[in-house]
């Protein structure tokens, strides 16, 4: 699970729900959760989350975390509706998709919380029949 904490938990929850096309678990209050193959988002109050670290910590978001999320796409024409939908959504745009130097097709984006993404392709890439990423083979396999 990965859990981000989020300024509006209302705003993200529609951002989300847009960008992954899937509704939010909202069993539980204040809390959202978004069950996905293989792991689950959830979103939780910046400050909350914060203070279940510690009750001391700064809520404060930096201009840069030092991590991004990123999100396997099955295809190039994937990753350009992901970034499309993204944009419609309300997300920012920090680097439009395109081919890289791996050999793959990415783009990265930032949602309303400023949570930094990347949305890629790669031919290396394998997926199961439920969507979910299949290991790599080691090497010399």
């Amino acid at each position: 699970m990965v859990t981000l904490g989020v300024a509006d938990l209302d705003r993200a929850t529609r951002f989300y729900e847009a960008v992954l096309r899937t509704p939010a678990n909202c069993q539980h209050d204040g809390i959202r959760f978004f069950e996905m193959p293989g792991i689950w988002l959830s979103l939780y109050p910046r400050d909350k989350l914060a203070e279940d670290i510690s009750p001391t910590l700064d809520a404060t978001p930096a201009a840069f975390s030092g991590m991004t999320i990123a999100y396997n796409a099955r295809s190039q024409e994937e990753v350009s509706a992901i970034m499309q939908t993204v944009s419609l959504a309300g997300g920012r745009i920090a680097k439009p998709e395109q081919e890289t130097f791996w050999g793959g097709f990415s783009g990265y984006f930032a949602d309303p919380d400023g949570y930094y993404w990347e949305v890629a392709w790669g031919p290396m890439f394998e997926f199961d029949s439920q969507g979910g990423l299949l290991p790599a083979p080691l090497s010399g396999e």
